[in-house]
């Protein structure tokens, strides 16, 4: 049992086996519940379920928060977190409320174990003015299907190139079951929407983009069963582009970590940038952020005519 603030005891001999070990560790907590931080793009709030995930994403932007010893931590007080939230959209109506519930965490990774997401998607499908996100880069989506979410809940995957998947994206599902869990979800009635990120230039990059977006056609395209959605703005299918971007601190624990990695940060080639809390961080320069930007719109617009992007960055 840890005492408040304490934190858990992880073992290992060197870096990479302490963050691998701590990627193993579950830690189960009462979260003190004092307002939400904000989550600008995606969302008016953060809704915390969970921090950190199973996943071993060597570009992982959470490096910059957790650091080399990021253990899975999930909240125990759900009901009481919930009640924030219904808290802050009271405040904000008759206006629509978002909550992001991936900013720190992966949910779905977790929801095996914990109920918390299915839980939350039934109390915000209950809620005439709020709505719910979510984005994950696993497939076991059986736990949350069959929710009463009244299409209040959108469902986002994070998919990438082939080899980015295979390169860096340790412990997570490949794409093929990604796709498949992105189908079972829209199959039951839910709101989805895709992530592609992060967004790396490499030699065949857009050859490799072409694919995925050639394969995410072939399960967006087609109309869902469950229909009958009230909005029909719930049928457009939201695209999020986000380009592979670092930070120092990120950069000195993935190069302690993943001493091998073949991420490209070579700062020299980057421009500097500012974060929404005011850090600072290495980004691609213009003209090939233009060029990425260029290459969706095309793209997405010629073979998803659904899609819409939301944002690039």
């Amino acid at each position: 049992m840890l005492r408040p603030g304490q934190r858990p005891g992880i073992p290992g001999s060197g870096p990479t086996q302490t963050y691998c070990e701590a990627k193993k560790t579950l830690v189960v907590r009462v979260r003190k519940v004092k307002g939400f931080a904000s989550c600008k793009p995606s969302a008016h709030y953060q809704l915390p379920l969970a921090s950190s995930c199973p996943g071993l994403c060597e570009y992982c932007y959470l490096h910059t928060r957790f650091g080399p010893r990021p253990y899975v931590t999930v909240y125990a007080n759900v009901e009481e977190i919930l009640d924030e939230a219904a808290r802050l959209v009271r405040e904000r109506e008759p206006e629509v409320t978002a909550f992001e519930g991936s900013a720190t965490s992966d949910p779905l990774a977790v929801e095996h174990i914990t109920g918390s997401l299915r839980r939350s998607i039934e109390f915000f499908g209950a809620m005439e003015h709020a709505r719910f996100r979510f984005v994950t880069k696993f497939a076991d989506v059986a736990p949350i299907l069959g929710a009463r979410h009244a299409w209040r809940t959108t469902v986002r995957f994070s998919v990438n190139a082939a080899s980015v998947i295979r390169s860096y994206e340790h412990h997570t599902a490949g794409l093929a079951r990604r796709l498949e869990a992105l189908l079972q979800v829209r199959q039951d009635g839910y709101p989805v929407g895709v992530m592609i990120g992060p967004v790396i230039i490499f030699d065949a990059w857009k050859d490799e983009y072409r694919d995925l977006l050639a394969s995410l056609a072939e399960v967006l395209n087609a109309p869902p069963e469950k229909d009958g959605r009230p909005d029909p703005e719930t049928a457009r299918l939201p695209f999020e582009i986000i380009t592979h971007r670092f930070t120092s601190r990120a950069k000195s624990c993935i190069l302690s970590v993943f001493p091998g990695t073949g991420l490209p940060m070579e700062e020299e080639s980057r421009k500097l940038a500012y974060g929404q809390f005011g850090y600072t961080k290495f980004v691609y320069p213009k003209e090939t952020m233009d060029e990425v930007r260029e290459f969706f719109v095309s793209e997405l617009g010629r073979r998803l005519p659904a899609a819409r992007i939301e944002y690039v960055v």
